[in-house]
């Protein structure tokens, strides 16, 4: 019996260079780079699919995926704006929206503006914050933050954070802060892009003490150190662990049938795959 799938991490190509959407530049070949880096096997180029709307569409089927999370950004080197996300979605019941905003950019009263706009006006899922990415980088609880969690809050809707080792500097890849956003907002629901890696232990402990606190490993799953988090969902992290591919960093039905061998115990399965994010993103599906 195939599973339903929600992909809580997904960019199509065409969105941007940093994605791979023109050959031959820096941005394309640093794709390539990535996805070898993180266990591509074949094609290290198959993200020139998604070159259009409708080859991403027909990987997001082939792959035998429900829905895919098609995550905005808004940093200096990387931005794609709520519209366009609202658009892509738009009336594609494959493709859900999340949106984001850069605080350090808008100022603080605009950004919690546009997480109003981008929720109520244009029926985003979610918020995304990239605080280390920004220039200069900050931190998950740095007080310019704060109004944003606490619209999110209120909006009841999850806030998606970016972390990982891409990040330009290493010590804005702490798990710490979060531990600290999370007792602060007890009812905000956190959702961990790349999960800390390699950071596996810290953040697994925090989400064992913040039941708020959501991982998504996506494509770090499948590195070292990161049997971890197998063994948190196997246990008590089962309703907060979550799939993502984090295409286009990484094919997705490889990403699927990969995560399907990792060890999960077959009766939280559908939990990871599907019910956790339905839950989260209140998804009708």
């Amino acid at each position: 019996m195939s599973r339903k799938i929600i992909d809580l991490r997904s960019r199509p190509a065409f969105l941007h260079d940093f994605y791979g959407a023109t050959p031959g530049t820096p941005g394309f070949e640093t794709a390539r780079w990535l996805n070898r880096r993180v266990g591509t096997r074949g094609d290290d180029s198959h993200f020139t699919r998604s070159h259009t709307l409708d080859g991403y569409l027909a990987d997001v089927r082939e792959a035998g995926i429900t829905a895919a999370a098609i995550i905005g950004r808004d940093t200096p080197g990387v931005s794609t704006s709520n519209d366009r996300v609202q658009e892509l979605v738009a009336g594609r019941p494959e493709l859900i929206g999340v949106g984001s905003v850069d605080p350090q950019r808008q100022g603080t009263a605009a950004a919690v503006a546009e997480v109003g706009r981008a929720v109520t006006a244009l029926g985003l899922k979610g918020i995304n914050l990239e605080p280390g990415f920004l220039d200069p980088a900050i931190a998950f609880d740095d007080p310019s933050l704060l109004p944003v969690y606490d619209a999110c809050d209120q909006l009841k809707v999850p806030v998606f954070l970016m972390t990982g080792p891409t990040t330009p500097d290493p010590r804005f890849n702490d798990p710490a802060p979060v531990g600290r956003i999370a007792r602060a907002f007890p009812n905000l629901n956190i959702v961990i892009h790349h999960g800390f890696w390699p950071h596996v232990a810290e953040i697994v402990g925090i989400a064992f003490r913040h039941p708020n606190v959501h991982i998504v490993p996506d494509m770090y799953l499948f590195l070292p150190g990161s049997r971890l988090y197998v063994e948190a969902a196997n246990g008590f992290l089962r309703d907060q662990l979550l799939f993502g591919s984090s295409y286009p960093f990484r094919p997705m039905k490889q990403t699927v049938e990969d995560f399907l061998k990792l060890g999960f115990d077959g009766a939280v399965l559908d939990g990871l795959l599907f019910d956790n994010a339905r839950r989260l993103l209140a998804l009708d599906l």
